[in-house]
């Protein structure tokens, strides 16, 4: 972590920066990218600078080994966080204070954001686009990235979970399926039949692709459709309970509030496009 503007060494690679810790003053949100040494020693100016954002105001983002940088400041104790797998066990000890989750792709604790690897990191760059700016410019940017548009993490205020990505691909023609059809019921018995398999081997491959049961990564599917609608659309809630296939206008209702804390219609309202 540097003090002063120019190349800063991260990880594998260098980031280019045209501002020093000033920038901190005004920052809405502060990334810390991971660092080589997480043991190493860091600038005392450094730490303050990102608690005083944080005390501020300012959201605090770290990816990969960046989360010793925000348990330097002494600003993790008592909360949540990750980091990559291979550190977890060294940010604990050097931390005991840091309820450390490292089975985690990141964390949301609200004003500070914790991710595993750099792949994790872009996950949550995506989390956070969609809990700042909706669904629709997350997955319009995670097209742009050939990134997965949803992976769960952590522990959600706003959001909690949307559509897991898969690790295997031999169910993935019955999940392309299942995307295509998501107003038509659809039962695990019919997409059993569809895959050849009996009921148990289905719901236990999807499992082992999803890490969820086939229903719960159909809901979060229906109910990711039914943002992108409610975002960028004029349709009334009954067509978008329709549309997503989430069943009646108050059957739909209490989904999208159970999944992402408000009702479609204050959704709407924070997060409308023009079409």
């Amino acid at each position: 972590m540097a003090s002063a503007r120019g190349p800063v060494r991260s990880g594998g690679f260098t980031v280019a920066t045209s501002a020093g810790l000033e920038a901190l003053r005004d920052a809405g949100t502060v990334v810390v990218p991971g660092y080589q040494d997480p043991e190493a020693p860091l600038p005392p100016a450094a730490l303050r600078a990102i608690r005083s954002a944080y005390l501020r105001g300012a959201r605090l983002v770290s990816i990969c080994t960046g989360a010793f940088a925000l348990a330097a400041t002494g600003l993790l104790d008592g909360r949540p966080a990750t980091t990559h797998w291979q550190q977890t066990a060294l940010l604990q000890r050097l931390y005991p204070r840091v309820d450390v989750r490292p089975n985690r792709l990141y964390v949301d604790d609200g004003d500070i954001l914790t991710s595993a690897g750099v792949t994790a990191g872009v996950d949550l760059c995506l989390h956070i686009i969609r809990r700042d700016h909706g669904a629709a410019a997350a997955n319009a940017r995670a097209r742009a990235l050939v990134a997965p548009p949803q992976r769960s993490g952590g522990q959600a205020q706003f959001i909690e979970r949307f559509r897991p990505d898969a690790r295997g691909d031999g169910l993935a023609p019955i999940r392309g399926w299942m995307l295509d059809n998501l107003a038509r019921r659809q039962t695990v018995d019919e997409l059993a039949h569809r895959a050849h398999m009996s009921r148990r081997t289905f719901i236990r491959r999807f499992q082992q692709e999803t890490d969820t049961s086939p229903m719960a990564w159909l809901t979060a599917a229906r109910i990711d459709w039914a943002r992108e609608l409610l975002e960028t659309t004029t349709a009334p809630v009954e067509q978008v309970a329709h549309l997503s296939g989430l069943g009646s206008p108050a059957a739909f209702r209490a989904a999208f509030h159970r999944h992402v804390g408000t009702s479609p219609a204050n959704y709407r309202a924070t997060f409308r496009r023009s079409p």
